[in-house]
């Protein structure tokens, strides 16, 4: 198993122990799952929505580590440019400080002080790639480091190898009303036939739909953790205040009946037959 590139593995955890009481102890490694599921180059951005601040809660003043931080509460732009890493495995399933389970395949990451939630655009300057994503953690806290991303982020920026620069820019809330947030593109799918399929057009499964993502991210969990399922990707859309939770695509409607059969069996969920275009 591979180690983590993080320096503390876990802080966001710790500080979860801190101001929120949700971890109970900082774990010695992180890093990838043994099986990562198929086409998570392919996973969308965060879709960035206004959401309101709190004073409190996790956007309240604490310290860790001696040092203390004090979150922004009001809807400021913030730009940054400094090292990021990623958290994976360890952390997969426990609640962030915002509460919510981490997801290391979602498109979410952790920063010191930006409010939680907020939305972040992550550019790799080597490459020129970008992802935005939403910030509902905090941490990292080793010096020098600037955001902490989620291992589906970090992959689709092509950090996954180790800490590297990047530059931050937040996403204020009026530029999600007047619309000045653009997806980031997505590498064309090039897989050969046969091959596990990636995020995209096509016939899916939805399995549920959720008002809040903590919902989405256990049902997620349970359709990829029954092996007698043989679904290899199960994908979170966020659309229309809801989070949908899909399993696919599939190439033919047979073969998307078939998955459907087999998660009614094993899971007692009827899914509905989508069309993603």
């Amino acid at each position: 198993m591979r180690r983590s590139p993080r320096l503390w593995p876990g802080l966001a955890g710790l500080l979860a122990l801190l101001i929120a009481g949700c971890a109970s102890h900082v774990p010695e490694r992180d890093g990838p799952e043994a099986r990562p599921p198929a086409g998570l180059e392919r996973v969308p951005d965060a879709v960035p929505r206004v959401e309101p601040l709190r004073v409190g809660g996790p956007n309240k003043p604490y310290e860790v580590l001696g040092r203390r931080y004090v979150p922004m509460t009001a809807d400021l732009p913030l730009a940054e440019t400094g090292l990021a890493s990623w958290y994976g495995r360890r952390f997969h399933g426990r609640p962030t400080s915002s509460g919510e389970i981490y997801d290391m395949y979602a498109m979410t990451a952790a920063h010191k002080t930006m409010p939680i939630p907020s939305y972040a655009r992550v550019r790799n300057p080597v490459n020129g790639r970008e992802v935005v994503v939403r910030i509902n953690d905090r941490g990292p806290f080793a010096d020098g480091r600037v955001i902490d991303l989620s291992y589906t982020a970090a992959l689709r920026l092509d950090l996954l190898r180790g800490v590297a620069p990047v530059q931050v820019q937040r996403i204020t809330h009026d530029e999600i009303r007047a619309g000045l947030v653009a997806a980031s593109p997505l590498p064309p799918d090039d897989g050969a036939p046969g091959d596990a399929v990636a995020v995209g057009a096509g016939l899916w499964l939805q399995l549920g739909a959720f008002r809040d993502r903590d919902g989405a991210a256990r049902l997620q969990r349970s359709v990829l953790g029954d092996a007698e399922v043989r679904v290899t990707q199960v994908v979170i859309f966020e659309e229309n205040a809801l989070y949908r939770v899909q399993a696919g695509p599939y190439a033919t409607r047979e073969q998307a009946l078939q998955a459907g059969d087999r998660v009614q069996r094993r899971l007692g969920i009827s899914p509905l037959l989508v069309e993603r275009r």
